[in-house]
């Protein structure tokens, strides 16, 4: 998707010090060198990849954007296969031997 400034393993390493030590989530973040809010976005997304529905939603979701770019893809091809007939019958419609 992106470039992140964080690795994974210390994003990981953050969330489990987040919620093994009772201390604000704002001064763990202090303490990291990471804004208070980018660590209680990767809480809040590591909590919510742990749900077991959550792979249900995720796949879900994956299942709607490729249904999406499919139709897109047809419409597309549709598209591409007209112009030669749109192109014939303009055409011959001019022709008037």
């Amino acid at each position: 998707m992106g470039t992140y400034k964080y690795s994974a393993e210390f994003r990981a390493d953050a969330v489990a010090l987040a919620r093994s030590s009772g201390r604000p989530v704002s001064r763990i973040a202090a303490e990291l060198g990471v804004h208070h809010e980018t660590l209680r976005q990767w809480t809040k997304t590591a909590e919510k990849a742990e749900r077991p529905e959550a792979v249900a939603e995720s796949a879900k979701d994956a299942e709607v954007a490729e249904v999406a770019a499919l139709r897109k893809q047809v419409r597309e091809l549709e598209m591409e296969r007209d112009i030669p007939r749109r192109a014939a019958k303009y055409s011959v419609g001019e022709t008037n031997w």
